[in-house]
């Protein structure tokens, strides 16, 4: 490794002139602010996350306000920024800071990384960006700037190459300017190092970077191994009553959309009986014929789910009684303010367009 102040200071002078200083989170910056944003960031453009960070603002001004919320409207607010876990444990992480750290955030890695949701990295930028304190960083776009710096081999995402890369982010942090290096090098690979055709001419560290030097750019850092994803295949059932609401459910807390409301759910068959009949027992509705919409594809990290949508009407004038806590007729015309799964709230909008 070069001598850190070779690296960090013409860093810190590119930041100066080209760094990106007026997002919404760059102004007033609090650590319950920072939080946020760092945690819609994760795996989510800039681009995408601000009009979601200025509405989850403007409802929770401040982490007292989170924690007291319902964890329903949190999803509301987040659906369509995906990865809904993020939101669950910002929902959870918002009510320990407010009940046992008085609302005050930690101000060590250490004591931040306790927190459900935030990971070494997320804790230095929290600590850098809003108390100034010197933390390092290993966020995507840094990964990529200091791999292809320093040509590391190896998937980022394994643990060994993942280590030599906290080395590298630790030695080039300086012993100044904590808040501005941390964002310098965010924007760095976001706006320069780009993951396709970074633009080389403007970076500047790219006379000592040794991607560059060997016109190798393009081979880091080393992608994950592909694995072709698997198919899995479920129906999404939506029930329609006579005053136009739609039957939600509540998903488990755990696995994929979790905590959010979607569509009942079945397994495929293709005659439609068996889960038609199973359907009605379990709800206790009597239902009518059918009728099957082109199925759907929605992509996991870890696999495709193939969603047939079925619109049923309820044969019966009289609503049955379910349990308000699993169960929600969700009006299309007044929307309940709940989270939605990405592709439930696209059905609701075509259902509504088609009642």
């Amino acid at each position: 490794m070069i001598p850190a102040r070779q690296f960090n200071q013409p860093v810190l002078t590119w930041f100066d002139k080209h760094g990106r200083k007026q997002l919404p989170w760059q102004q007033n910056k609090t650590p319950y602010r920072v939080w946020v944003s760092e945690i819609m960031l994760q795996q989510t453009q800039v681009a995408t996350v601000i009009p979601y960070y200025e509405r989850f603002m403007k409802r929770f001004s401040t982490v007292k306000t989170l924690a007291k919320a319902d964890v329903d409207e949190v999803l509301h607010l987040w659906t369509g920024l995906g990865y809904y876990a993020r939101a669950r444990n910002l929902h959870k992480a918002a009510k320990i800071v407010a009940d046992e750290y008085k609302g005050q955030f930690p101000e060590t890695v250490e004591g931040l990384a306790e927190l459900p949701g935030i990971g070494r990295s997320t804790a230095g930028a929290i600590l850098s960006i809003a108390v100034n304190k010197r933390a390092a960083i290993l966020d995507g776009n840094v990964k990529r700037v200091l791999a292809r710096f320093h040509r590391v081999s190896g998937w980022t995402g394994q643990t060994k190459t993942q280590q030599v890369l906290w080395e590298i982010a630790e030695h080039y942090t300086p012993k100044q300017r904590f808040g501005d290096y941390t964002q310098a090098m965010m924007d760095l690979g976001a706006t320069i190092c780009t993951r396709s055709k970074p633009v080389c001419s403007l970076c500047p560290v790219a006379k000592k970077c040794e991607a560059n030097l060997q016109s190798e750019t393009h081979l880091y850092p080393e992608p994950k191994p592909k694995k072709q994803l698997p198919v899995k295949q479920t129906n999404l059932v939506m029930i329609v009553n006579q005053h136009g609401e739609v039957l939600l459910n509540k998903r488990p807390a755990a696995g994929i959309w979790g905590g959010l409301w979607s569509f009942p759910e079945t397994e495929v068959d293709t005659a439609h009986t068996k889960w038609l009949t199973s359907l009605e027992n379990t709800l206790q509705l009597k239902l009518a014929k059918p009728e099957v919409w082109n199925p759907l594809r929605h992509t996991f990290s870890h696999y495709h789910l193939d969603i047939t949508p079925v619109k049923l009407f309820l044969r019966q004038s009289t609503q049955p009684l379910l349990e308000p806590e699993q169960w929600l007729w969700y009006n299309l015309d007044q929307p309940a303010t709940v989270g939605l799964a990405a592709p439930v709230k696209k059905l609701i909008q075509k259902l509504a367009v088609s009642l």
